[in-house]
């Protein structure tokens, strides 16, 4: 991924273009902490490693088998990645990050053979997720664009700095979201242009998407 500065073992779960979408949107920031809910074979996370250097970097998730291709990612790239065996709906923990990430399970449909959760309730998931987020700390996720109003409301009643970012398919609709926000803070909502959700400078190039705004806009 991102050119290949990101490598990955092949396994019975790749990680898709929502990982990279996910972490070019808070890889601008510095964080000490960083926690990734269902981090899966690391995607998301080692993508965001690639563009930052957070002091600690923990993943969360429910499948022992995703743990286990995730630690050899993290090695394959040269990544140090605290791995907990757990389910997020009901880790018992005081811990709190800087910046939790999150590509949650919003597929609905028959549970894969690679044991990932499935059919999640969303709701429950990112209120539980931004629980782990420490005052004025972020959080983001990604989610289909039919299920994006159902976070928003979550994070409305406890977050401020919302903002918006939709990716396009070839029909001109949204069909991805990518939704950060501030836990604790009161400022308001903005939503971007966005981009399209093949933009090679993201997913070939590896730039973030601020960097890739920036360089559309000397373009124009």
């Amino acid at each position: 991924m991102l050119g290949g500065r990101v490598r990955f073992y092949r396994g019975p779960y790749n990680p898709t273009s929502d990982a990279a979408w996910l972490a070019a949107f808070v890889a601008h920031g510095k964080y000490k902490s960083v926690l990734d809910v269902g981090v899966g074979t690391g995607g998301a996370v080692l993508c965001l490693l690639a563009n930052t250097t957070p002091e600690n970097v923990t993943g969360i998730d429910i499948s022992d088998t995703m743990l286990k291709a995730c630690a050899k990612n993290a090695e394959l790239n040269g990544r140090n990645i605290e791995l907990i065996n757990a389910d997020i709906m009901n880790w018992r923990t005081t811990r709190t990050f800087d910046l939790v990430i999150t590509n949650p399970p919003y597929f609905k449909g028959t549970p894969a053979a690679h044991n990932a959760h499935h059919n999640a309730d969303l709701i429950k998931w990112t209120k539980k997720s931004v629980a782990r987020v420490r005052p004025h700390g972020t959080f983001c996720t990604i989610v289909d664009a039919a299920a994006a109003s159902g976070v928003i409301s979550v994070l409305n009643a406890v977050c401020g700095d919302v903002a918006i970012f939709p990716l396009f398919s070839k029909k001109h609709t949204a069909e991805r979201v990518i939704i950060r926000a501030r836990v604790g803070t009161r400022g308001g909502t903005a939503v971007y242009d966005g981009l399209s959700m093949n933009c090679e400078m993201v997913l070939r190039d590896g730039l973030t998407i601020y960097d890739t705004l920036a360089k559309l806009d000397t373009q124009c």
